[in-house]
């Protein structure tokens, strides 16, 4: 089972958060930390170094629900989130990884 299905089985759509992160320790503990305090569920999270190493990627694999839209904005608070960008159900960044791993 894909993370799509996953979600389609129990009702819940899916989004993808993509943040372009300062490349630094502490910088996906704050992210993380962030969901946790608000108590919002994360399936999913990747984190990839960005070519020169000085940015980084996150992607998150959340549940699309009406608090979505206030935790994006509480991450774009963040001092070290430079970008967030939040893509539907068609993004698979997390069915590619997931391809990987079944080989």
């Amino acid at each position: 089972m894909n993370a799509r299905e996953g979600f389609a089985e129990t009702g819940f759509q899916k989004a993808v958060l993509e943040l372009t992160v300062n490349n630094h320790p502490g910088v996906m503990s704050h992210v993380a930390g962030l969901f946790a305090r608000r108590a919002f569920n994360v399936e999913g999270i990747l984190c990839m170094p960005m070519e020169g190493g000085r940015h980084s990627r996150i992607w998150l694999l959340v549940r699309e629900d009406a608090r979505l839209a206030q935790m994006v904005k509480q991450v774009e608070k963040l001092e070290d989130v430079l970008e967030v960008s939040r893509h539907g159900a068609d993004h698979q960044v997390f069915e590619r990884l997931e391809s990987f791993f079944r080989q």
